[in-house]
């Protein structure tokens, strides 16, 4: 989920994301991972974003993973083989606070190869700085304060000047799940309106993979009841027939003691 929303972000408010982290509002526009071609590639953490001059590899991260730093050399020749005249930045973003000395690393060395990526820990970054583009505010919560729950507080109220309704809508959907990292849920609801984060793109696809996943369930417990009704037709045949609990245990799978409650429903 954490994954999804700053990818979402990186999407739709890529000027924010550029302004941030190359200190211009490029153009940029979405580079489909899918053009490097070669597998395997972690689609849902990945972010490329080109302009005529660079390619901004961005990837958020909500814990420490050994594997980045070759992921990054990885990611970076790949990119060379489909855009080898392009430069390209790249940065590791973690989410939420670690000690973990991994979150300090942004170098990968095998031998005579060396390769260099810029790492953001969040929680060290200055807050004041997310307030002055949208896309920012919802990394606001994550940033160097001792007081989350104020700053939410401030991210709210900047959200509420936002005049287009679903640009607010989405900030505020995507605000609510990022600062689920540092605050409980209850404090998040208390200051953030639920009602305007229904109307967001993320609430409707958490609504929609909540309903699949739902239906999923509904079809597999259907089928599972299914399954242990015939187990019980089955052991109550072999009852009839004079086969042993033991037997009949190990022919459908039933416990014992369920089939010892057939066998005396059966006798009732």
């Amino acid at each position: 989920m954490f994954d999804n929303i700053c990818k979402f972000i990186a999407e739709n408010f890529s000027d924010d994301l550029a302004t941030w982290l190359l200190g211009s509002p490029l153009p940029l526009t979405v580079l489909d991972p899918t053009e490097l071609q070669l597998d395997p590639i972690r689609a849902d953490s990945l972010i490329f974003l080109q302009s005529e001059e660079l390619i901004l590899h961005t990837e958020f991260q909500t814990d420490p993973d050994a594997k980045i730093p070759f992921r990054m050399l990885d990611y970076r020749i790949r990119v060379y083989r489909r855009h080898p005249q392009k430069p390209m930045r790249q940065v590791v973003i973690y989410l939420r606070r670690s000690d973990s000395p991994l979150v300090q690393e942004n170098t990968f060395r095998l031998g005579e190869t060396f390769h260099s990526f810029q790492v953001i820990r969040l929680w060290e970054e200055n807050t004041p700085q997310f307030f002055h583009h949208p896309g920012l505010l919802p990394f606001a919560v994550l940033s160097n304060t001792d007081d989350p729950e104020q700053v939410l507080s401030l991210v709210s109220r900047s959200l509420e000047t936002i005049s287009q309704k679903q640009v607010q809508s989405n900030l505020a959907a995507a605000t609510s799940i990022l600062a689920g990292l540092v605050l409980n849920r209850e404090t998040i609801k208390k200051i953030l309106r639920s009602d305007i984060m229904r109307e967001s793109v993320i609430y409707q696809d958490i609504l929609e993979e909540g309903e699949e996943k739902g239906r999923r369930e509904g079809e597999e417990k259907g089928l599972q009841k299914g399954k242990e009704e015939k187990a019980r037709q089955i052991a109550l045949k072999m009852l009839s027939a004079g086969f042993s609990i033991t037997e009949i245990a190990r022919f459908t799978d039933l416990s014992p003691a369920t089939i010892e409650e057939l066998q005396r429903q059966h006798h009732n």
